[in-house]
């Protein structure tokens, strides 16, 4: 074992004054504890994001996961059910005798948002998005999905690790570790969340797990500064800011050789330099102001309502120009009616939130055509699970959680559009026609960008890990 180094024995190796801010930020995330055993040698986080080769040859190099925090009900949106019209208000005669967390069962509830039959192939889709209704010949929805959850947080964590427990590795940290990164002056995998708060579980939803912490997600803000602190301090001048972090580098290959074990420790000295490459880049890539005015009414920028997921689809563009391999766009955060967790009004809640996102969405995937991104991005729209075809209460049109089928699309690089997979149940409980878990959501998106699910793996717990467990079967259906 090797002793690790105190803070003095750390500014006596020479470090001086420069040194200083590093000491700070690694005391913080208490770096200077006793050090396990180590290897001579570590593999730089740098490295680690080099970028890779694919399995086999594919369209589709980004991804964007367009997650509807809550839950949307898939009866109200992709999935028509005209038995619930036929059968409105009567008492539920199903499987299901209690609701999640115990709620009661309630009655049948029709959708009060009809659906219409649009582009050439017919796809139906709600009124709650008449924008992204456009484009029904490029998405492929999914309508006999199931998990394993009913809870929030559990939901979450599956649709976004394949596990029901933290500590896995998240979708956009497999394709981080997979793929790697083409641009190194920005993350591999970008976060943004919703501005009433994240999702239930927060940053395990976009945790690196048990592989190395460079790659994790990277939480972006679509207003202000992309990153707290990230401009230069008043005073410094570009050549003293490269000559701190020069002899910096030279310092922190000491500090980390005896603590090779320490993947956050390597992250941490890795992000330190990507701060100073982003100060410029990330700064440029949140600037809309250099969009010209059609562009932002497109994305709704100027509409109060719509703004805000507005920005974040706008800075999505930009960030797959710059070779961001994958992005994630939360709509909804906190709980209950500040999600799409539409207990006790679905109606309000599902036309506040589809009315948030529908023509951001839309206005990405024209913008994407017009960019010529289109063809080697792929997106995928959904939640953690869907809602009940039941109302919770006589007088109280909410939809309960439901698990066991509901809706997700996908579009864009290697999909077959205009076309639904699969189906729930006359009434839109239960997924029965070729149901669809999330483990071959995951197998799909990564075949999509030609990983196979089987061979990418990570030796972790004496084991081959892989973000499908020992399920996970690519729906072909999908694939163009």
């Amino acid at each position: 074992m090797h002793p690790s180094k105190t803070r003095r024995q750390f500014l006596r190796t020479g470090a001086g004054f420069p040194a200083l801010a590093l000491l700070d930020l690694l005391s913080r995330d208490g770096f200077f504890g006793t050090a396990q055993a180590a290897p001579a040698t570590t593999t730089p986080a740098r490295s680690l994001l080099a970028a890779k080769p694919s399995h086999f040859p594919s369209k589709a190099k980004h991804v964007v996961f367009l997650f509807m925090n809550g839950a949307p009900s898939q009866v109200d949106t992709f999935d028509p059910k005209p038995t619930l019209d036929k059968h409105h208000g009567q008492s539920y005669k199903g499987p299901l005798t209690v609701g999640s967390n115990g709620r009661p069962v309630g009655y049948l509830m029709k959708s009060p948002f009809p659906f219409q039959n649009h582009g050439q192939s017919g796809l139906p889709i709600s009124s709650l998005f008449p924008h992204t209704a456009k484009h029904a010949d490029d998405l492929c929805v999914i309508r006999s999905m199931y998990t394993d959850t009913a809870a929030h947080a559990s939901g979450c964590l599956q649709m976004n690790t394949g596990a029901i427990t933290i500590g896995k590795p998240c979708l956009g940290s497999w394709l981080s570790y997979g793929l790697g990164t083409d641009n190194e002056s920005l993350p591999s995998f970008v976060v943004m969340i919703d501005p009433r708060g994240g999702p239930i579980g927060s940053a395990s939803n976009w945790t690196a797990g048990y592989m190395p912490a460079a790659y994790q997600g990277t939480l972006f803000r679509a207003t202000g500064d992309p990153l707290l602190d990230l401009a230069t301090p008043q005073g410094v001048t570009p050549a003293t800011q490269r000559s701190s972090l020069d002899l910096l580098e030279k310092l922190n290959k000491e500090h980390l050789a005896t603590r090779a074990s320490e993947s956050e420790l390597a992250a941490r000295i890795h992000s330190y330099e990507l701060a100073y490459r982003m100060q410029t880049t990330a700064a440029d890539v949140v600037d809309l102001n250099r969009e010209d005015e059609k562009t932002r009414e497109m994305y709704g920028l100027n509409n109060k309502l719509t703004a805000d997921f507005g920005r974040k689809c706008l800075i999505t563009r930009r960030l797959i120009e710059k070779g961001v391999r994958f992005i994630q766009l939360y709509s909804g955060g906190g709980h209950i009616e500040d999600t799409w967790d539409g207990h006790n009004d679905c109606i309000t809640n599902h036309t506040l939130h589809a009315g948030e996102t529908d023509q951001p969405i839309a206005a990405l995937i024209t913008d994407l055509k017009r960019s010529g991104l289109w063809d080697e991005t792929l997106l995928v729209w959904g939640g953690e699970f869907g809602r009940t075809p039941t109302s919770e209460g006589v007088n109280k049109p909410g939809r309960d959680h439901d698990w066991y089928g509901f809706s997700m699309w996908l579009a864009g690089a290697g999909v077959k559009g205009g076309q639904a997979i699969g189906s729930t149940d006359e009434i839109g409980f239960k997924a029965e026609e070729e149901p669809v878990h999330v483990s071959d959501l995951h197998a799909t998106i990564l075949h999509l960008m030609g990983l196979d699910h089987t061979k990418l793996t990570y030796f972790y717990q004496g084991m081959n890990q892989r973000i499908t467990g020992v399920r996970g079967n690519v729906v072909k259906q999908v694939l163009a």
